[in-house]
């Protein structure tokens, strides 16, 4: 029996990969999901159109969350943070300088991402003990069940799509002016180094679901009545009509250890605290960054030893385009992400700059309004000119996070440490220049004086702890995730990343995590 520990992403992929080799498997979670309230809101939101919803409905659906002219604060789903919740508590972290949260959620972190779908380059991996040629096949894998909807355009240049036939998406009547003006300038922006084309996103869409897609009913940043936003959890569900596959939830686990043959896992109920302990063949640590450190560093009893989590800098700033495009309120919309910008210049940055644009949205509409204060009146001509922009760098020029475990009288708690980067800042106002030098191409302006340098983790885009290396040392692990000292136990998140390119994350997690399922399911 092999035993995967959480049910994020990671968790997801690894499972489907070990029971389509045959494998028996065990997931142990902590399983925290949406209140009972709030998911009767959300089904019977589901059950009829947009149209159709009370203004208490959309009301409940929004929560509480909200934006003001310093941003959008911690994404919530529906108004509930139980993506983040019972976490200091149950597995005690202390956070000095950082935004990275664990989850203990059914689906972890998948159920407030932004579902962008991005593999890495070969340029972005050079130097890893594994190929984007042995991840090629797992990245399919992951659409396979995940969906997504895209298109062939410039950007398969860089990245494949590894879909046969991906889903459609109606993109916004800002993001096609925008990518207008991009098209109508494309052979001067390559000469300078600029991919562009419409987001790929793990998105359900109606030309590829007899069930039903996404209907554009302008909600995804509060999460989707729809469930058309891919969520781990909703493998999870599906996993458990296997009979091969068991769900355990309400586990938290603390530590394990193995011998040559077994690997055996101690741990707690997370509502009663009583004792809970395993016995499996094989391990997969799939609980997200933070969990994964704690417990092999509790396991190795390695307490005041750093691991070095690596980052990828988040930013945003604005983007005015010239010309209005009216009534963008009331427009049908999906509001993930909209379009893909990658830069590729070497006098910026030895690595690729991704860009990630997003137009109209009531959050924006928010941020907007409150920026103006007793102007708010006024604030249509610019909500309909307003795109926002967000970027990341490679974890090379990036700050890091030291997570080190401390003893506290008879507890101990994984302690967060932000580790500035003197590279960040100057690499992002290098950006900030070259979208202001091309202004005109883009029909629009930047405005840096409204740059927001995000603080380490805030992303969510870390990895790298415990870094894939053909030779591990310690606290480095091999290309099947097996931390040094290791033989059956596989970390299988973003914890083995040797770096974190600036594409998006979890396509490139889930497939590596499919990867060592695959190949360890014997």
């Amino acid at each position: 029996m092999h035993c995967v520990i959480g049910s994020g992403p990671a968790g997801v992929a690894c499972a489907k990969a070990l029971l389509a080799r045959g494998a028996t498997v065990l997931m142990l979670d902590a399983g925290l999901e949406l209140e009972p309230d709030r998911a009767r809101t959300v089904r019977d939101c589901a059950a009829v159109k947009p149209g159709a919803w009370s203004a208490a409905q959309r009301t409940a659906l929004q929560g509480n969350l909200a934006a003001d002219a310093k941003g959008v604060p911690l994404k919530l789903v529906f108004g509930s943070d139980f993506p983040y919740r019972e976490t200091p508590e149950t597995i005690p972290w202390r956070n000095h300088g950082t935004g990275l949260k664990p989850s203990l959620a059914l689906g972890g972190l998948s159920n407030v991402w932004g579902a962008a779908m991005l593999p890495y380059r070969d340029t972005d991996i050079a130097g890893w003990p594994v190929s984007n040629a042995e991840l090629a096949p797992h990245y399919r894998a992951v659409t396979a069940f995940t969906g997504l909807a895209a298109q062939r355009d410039d950007l398969a240049e860089l990245f494949p799509l590894h879909c046969d036939q991906p889903g459609k998406l109606n993109s916004s009547r800002q993001a096609d002016r925008l990518l207008g003006n991009l098209n109508q300038h494309r052979d001067a922006l390559r000469g300078r180094g600029w991919h562009f084309g419409r987001a790929r996103v793990a998105v359900r869409t109606a030309d590829h679901s007899p069930a039903g897609g996404c209907v554009h009913c302008g909600f995804c940043m509060y999460g989707c009545p729809y469930g058309c936003i891919y969520n781990s959890a909703d493998t999870v569900r599906e996993l458990r009509a296997d009979k091969k596959f068991t769900y355990q939830r309400d586990v938290i686990v603390t530590s394990i250890r193995e011998d040559p043959s077994k690997v055996f896992i101690t741990g707690f109920h997370r509502e009663t605290r009583a004792p809970l302990a395993f016995t499996a063949d094989r391990v997969y640590l799939a609980a997200g960054v933070i969990p994964t450190a704690q417990i092999l560093l509790r396991s190795q009893g390695a307490y005041d030893q750093p691991l070095i989590l690596r980052d990828s800098q988040y930013f945003l700033f604005p983007l005015l385009l010239g010309r209005r495009t009216r009534d963008v309120a009331s427009e049908a919309l999906y509001t993930l992400s909209q379009l893909f910008i990658e830069l590729n210049r070497p006098d910026i940055s030895r690595h690729s700059i991704h860009l990630q644009l997003y137009t109209y949205s009531d959050i924006i509409g928010q941020a907007v309004r409150a920026s103006l204060g007793p102007l708010k009146r006024f604030a249509a001509p610019l909500v309909e000119r307003m795109v926002i922009v967000q970027g990341y760098l490679h974890s090379d020029e990036s700050p890091a996070i030291a997570l080190t475990l401390k003893r506290d009288g008879d507890r101990d708690y994984l302690q967060l440490d932000a580790r500035p980067n003197p590279a960040t800042r100057p690499v992002v106002k290098k950006v900030l220049r070259e979208l202001l030098s091309q202004t005109r191409r883009l029909g629009g302006m930047i405005v840096p004086p409204l740059l927001q340098l995000a603080e380490p983790g805030r992303g969510f885009h870390c990895g790298g702890s415990l870094p894939m290396r053909a030779a591990p040392g310690q606290f480095e692990s091999d290309p099947l995730g097996r931390p040094h000292g290791w033989s059956r136990v596989h970390a299988v998140d973003a914890s083995v990343l040797p770096a974190v390119p600036a594409t998006t994350i979890t396509f490139s997690v889930m497939a590596n995590a499919h990867r060592i399922g695959w190949e360890t399911a014997a």
